[in-house]
């Protein structure tokens, strides 16, 4: 069990919790989604004396930034794990692919930023693995027979 966790992809959760929000926030359209996502929850003050107005999108998009820094520096020492958490990223821009082309509550620039937070990941992956792999060596050569 320990394992599957393991290789889970961490961008899932704010995926999840996107998806989660829209259908509370705002059900099925897009517009409606992305209004209540851009509406400001709270003020902070600046130095400069400003406020900053902090949206639920806003939030989101920094927790899925956090998430997606733990995930490209979690190590897996196993490479059987790395490699399912790999093809399981790979699903989920897909899934999230799928979903900002065909769910209208996900045609929303917030969902379109976690959507790229998921396929840097997935190029992360492929980088990453490249790179640690080490150049392809060719076979030795059989040492020829005598005789």
């Amino acid at each position: 069990m320990g394992k599957a966790i393991a290789a889970a992809p961490l961008l899932l959760l704010p995926v999840a919790a996107y998806n989660i929000l829209a259908a509370i926030l705002g059900g099925l359209t897009g517009l409606s989604v992305n209004f209540a996502l851009a509406e400001p929850r709270f003020e902070l003050a600046t130095a400069s004396g400003g406020e900053w107005p902090v949206s639920l999108a806003d939030l989101m998009v920094a927790a899925a930034l956090i998430v997606m820094f733990v995930e490209l520096i979690k190590s897996t020492p196993n490479r059987r794990v790395a490699l399912v958490n790999h093809i399981l990223s790979i699903a989920l821009f897909i899934g999230c692919l799928a979903e900002l082309l065909f769910v209208t509550a996900c045609a929303t620039s917030t969902f379109f930023l976690i959507t790229l937070m998921v396929l840097l990941d997935v190029l992360a992956g492929f980088i990453l693995g490249m790179a640690t792999r080490g150049p392809e060596r060719e076979p030795a050569p059989k040492p020829k027979a005598k005789g």
